[in-house]
């Protein structure tokens, strides 16, 4: 079966939009609405882990190592390259201790003592503590017969939500687990199964969807409005399934750059921040007009991301590879973020 080129792009577009969010963020600009890529990403991880899990038989154990592989070793690595960075007082606002270094290794959310924001050593890594832990609970869900597995993970999730709003705590897993953008993973799912049972909108109501998407969140951009899950998620979901009911009419066409960049999203998404934060550091040391910065740390930080998938990302998924490999299925895209 092809490739879903729709998902692949919005991939791309989605890492290219967080480089978008830390540059500007960096060199005095305002692109706050680019932070929603990680709605996207969250909606299109629901949707992939629905989709495989229907394309061949998966035991919990195997989904997790392979989730695990996928996904640990760049990010270990990318966190370690900042710990090394902080004992060296390469970044002087980084306070490390043993215990965030720990917990930001195994995806457990704690305080960082830089902030007291709840973010591992490497900022963006917040996200992966969801991913995680969508994962634990989807593959616990494999457990049961598959005609369970959709209302049981929804119903799991509904309930943290639901408690979130109910119960008073701080406790930084409990304000992880219970936020809103969970469902953003339940809303893929969903997509996912009336993808696969071909109940899909036609190109104009894709068209429209995806119109309405983009243009929610020009409006949130231009009138500066806050950019939560509550207004880019149901955004999110309208511009995935959008995109696929527009992929199901064949309107979707290939294009071998945006290919690549969804294939390497994750890694530029793991590593973009250190390539803007060494050009925004030059380009205001030198003088550098703000603009010019602004676009050549995009361009770093997308590059460095492009090089890392290649020489790091890659390589590393080979060689923890299962020793009994099952090919992945080819109706859907290389791993998310």
């Amino acid at each position: 079966m092809k490739t879903i080129y729709g998902i692949q792009y919005l991939r791309a577009f989605a890492a290219l939009a967080v480089v978008l969010f830390h540059a500007a963020e960096k060199t005095g600009h305002h692109f706050a609405i680019g932070a929603a890529g990680v709605d996207v990403f969250f909606v299109i991880s629901g949707f992939i882990m629905w989709v495989i899990s229907d394309r061949r038989a998966l035991t919990p154990a195997g989904f997790l190592y392979e989730r695990v592989r996928r996904i640990a070793p760049i990010y270990w690595l990318a966190t370690m390259v900042m710990v090394a960075g902080g004992i060296l007082g390469l970044f002087p606002n980084l306070m490390l201790t043993t215990q965030h270094i720990v917990a930001s290794l195994l995806f457990v959310p704690v305080r960082s003592p830089s902030t007291g924001e709840i973010w591992p050593v490497l900022v963006q890594g917040w996200t992966l503590n969801f991913e995680m832990f969508f994962y634990v609970i989807f593959a616990l869900s494999l457990f049961l017969e598959r005609r369970w597995r959709l209302v049981v993970v929804a119903a799991v999730f509904a309930a943290l939500v639901l408690s979130g709003l109910v119960v008073s705590s701080q406790n930084p897993i409990f304000l992880t687990y219970t936020r809103p953008i969970m469902l953003e993973f339940i809303a893929g799912m969903f997509i996912g199964q009336a993808w696969l049972k071909g109940r899909v909108l036609g190109p104009q109501a894709g068209l429209f969807l995806v119109i309405l998407a983009i243009g929610g969140f020009l409006a949130l951009q231009v009138f500066k409005l806050s950019f939560n899950e509550f207004n880019c998620g149901p955004l999110a979901v309208a511009l995935v399934a959008g995109t696929l009911f527009l992929e199901a009419a064949g309107r979707v066409g290939q294009w071998r750059v945006f290919t690549f960049l969804g294939d390497a999203s994750y890694s530029i998404y793991i590593w973009h921040t250190f390539a803007i934060s060494v050009i925004a550091k030059l380009g205001g040391s030198v003088g550098l007009d703000p603009v010019i910065t602004f676009v050549a740390a995009v361009v770093g930080g997308t590059a460095l991301g492009s090089c890392a998938y290649l020489l790091l990302e890659r390589p590393l998924a080979k060689l923890f590879k299962s020793p009994k490999p099952k090919s992945w299925p080819k109706a859907v895209p290389a791993e998310e973020t």
